[in-house]
């Protein structure tokens, strides 16, 4: 999966300032990439194909709806509608996620997936059908995996994978436990990365998964376990390090945000 780690940050897979794409990518510094990304154990499955609503953040060019859940969505709810979540006020300013829309920001997703420190992790670098054929496959599953875009004050600058760790492949190597989450991050700007942002946003987004999915008992991402930079990044934001696991193309850092522990790290 990507790490939040899908570079410079995601969880189960890459990205640059964090990742969760597919590979790894890293969460902080220049040289993350999301750790949470298509790369490692990607998120299983896509996303249904969401409806209008009203979107939880505006944005220049963002019109007043993103995709959700609902009309031809499968009838068992994995994961909710991130897109419903409110916004957080973040040391950095209001953050919020918005599903990803192949018509809308299928260009911005591509010439993130092509800046090399991204690509090493999420391997998605290559014309826009690579980073399109990556979306559809969430889009168009069952719901277990949620593409979004992170939006802060407006402005989009990350990717995120929201994903069933307990129904992923990820789940044959570790003890997964009903309803964990994992997520996937990269971070897109190169300004944004090594200040600090991964961490904050990580924290943030962690704590929008426990606050909207009470049955969720644990935030899981797993890192390259080479990627520092994202590893540090994931304890700063009060994860902690579970163990290492050996994923069919990387050996990750299994890393863990406990409900229980949630306010104590």
């Amino acid at each position: 999966m990507p790490d939040a780690g899908p570079g410079p940050v995601p969880a189960t897979r890459p990205g640059p300032v964090p990742d969760a794409g597919p590979k790894s990518v890293p969460v902080t510094g220049p040289s993350l990439v999301s750790d949470a990304g298509p790369g490692p154990v990607p998120a299983t499955g896509p996303n249904p194909v969401p409806n209008a609503v009203p979107v939880p953040v505006s944005a220049p060019g963002f019109p007043g709806v993103a995709p959700r859940l609902g009309g031809d969505a499968p009838a068992v709810d994995l994961l909710g509608s991130p897109g419903d979540w409110a916004p957080v006020v973040t040391s950095l300013g209001s953050f919020g996620l918005l599903p990803v829309r192949l018509d809308r920001d299928l260009v911005l997703l591509a010439q993130w997936m092509n800046d090399p420190a991204v690509a090493a992790f999420w391997e998605l670098a290559g014309p826009p059908s690579v980073t399109a054929a990556h979306l559809r496959e969430q889009l168009d599953g069952d719901g277990r995996s949620v593409p979004c875009l992170g939006v802060l004050d407006g402005t989009p600058m990350s990717y995120w994978e929201i994903y069933r760790a307990d129904l992923d492949p990820l789940a044959r190597h570790y003890p997964a436990r009903p309803h964990d989450t994992g997520v996937h991050l990269l971070v897109g700007g190169v300004a944004d990365r090594g200040r600090g942002v991964g961490t904050t946003l990580l924290r943030a987004v962690a704590d929008l998964i426990l606050d909207n999915r009470p049955q969720c008992p644990r935030v899981i991402a797993e890192p390259d376990l080479r990627n520092t930079p994202s590893v540090s990044a994931f304890l700063s934001a009060g994860f902690r390090f579970h163990a290492e696991v050996d994923l069919p193309d990387k050996r990750a850092a299994l890393m863990v945000r406990d409900r229980a522990l949630r306010n104590l790290l």
